[in-house]
């Protein structure tokens, strides 16, 4: 279940130390911050809106808890903006965690003054309208080729975003704290001239154990 607590253990580790842990559920490479330092853990409210109107977009903000993170599948447009500066401000006063669309934002100096974290496939002048056409929302939708369902844990910084089922996320954090702590050990001891060989046996790995090696990264 997320709550107060297990966000805030989220936003300790990285959606890097849980992508290891997971064999699918990660958005593509394209879906990155407007800017750099944004971070976001919440649960997905979900929203489809196609072309070049974004009403539907207004809409369901109006209708989703607060902290959610709003995902927007744009249907394979990546021309239209339907997130710039307005949507972002009226997203980040209505208590939204953050925005993740399949496509364009605009307006990002705007959104990086504000730190209010949006994630998109990259920047278009070319904005959406209101017309009030088409849309779809709390439904499940694709963003970024990962399927996203409703209270959906969405986790994201730098290196992208994963989508975590909540079923999962207690595990899955557990895990990457235990992960996190090994790496600092390791760097420790890389830093003393210690190498992987002195906690994994790589060559018998390598070598001789296929399987084995699956294992042994399994528990990493």
């Amino acid at each position: 279940m997320f709550n107060d607590n297990i966000k805030k253990r989220l936003m300790t580790t990285d959606p890097a130390q849980i992508g290891h842990f997971i064999e699918g559920g990660y958005m593509k490479p394209e879906i990155k911050p407007i800017y750099k330092n944004a971070k976001i853990a919440g649960p997905a409210y979900t929203v489809r809106a196609i072309g070049d109107d974004s009403t539907i977009v207004y809409y369901a903000m109006e209708r989703a808890p607060k902290g959610s993170v709003i995902v927007i599948d744009r249907g394979g447009d990546q021309t239209f903006s339907c997130c710039g500066e307005i949507v972002a401000l009226l997203a980040k006063e209505m208590g939204m965690e953050g925005i993740v669309v399949d496509g364009p934002a605009t307006d990002s100096m705007a959104i990086e003054e504000m730190q209010f974290p949006v994630f998109a496939t990259g920047l278009s002048p070319v904005t959406t309208r209101h017309i009030g056409l088409t849309g779809e929302f709390d439904i499940q939708v694709s963003c970024g080729g990962a399927v996203v369902n409703p209270g959906d844990i969405i986790f994201g910084d730098s290196d992208g975003v994963i989508v975590i089922k909540p079923e999962l996320l207690e595990e899955l954090v557990e895990k990457a704290e235990a992960a996190d702590k090994n790496e600092e050990e390791w760097i420790k001891a890389f830093k003393s001239g210690r190498i992987m060989s002195d906690y994994l046996n790589i060559d018998k790995l390598i070598e001789n154990d296929t399987q084995g090696y699956i294992n042994e990264l399994k528990k990493i």
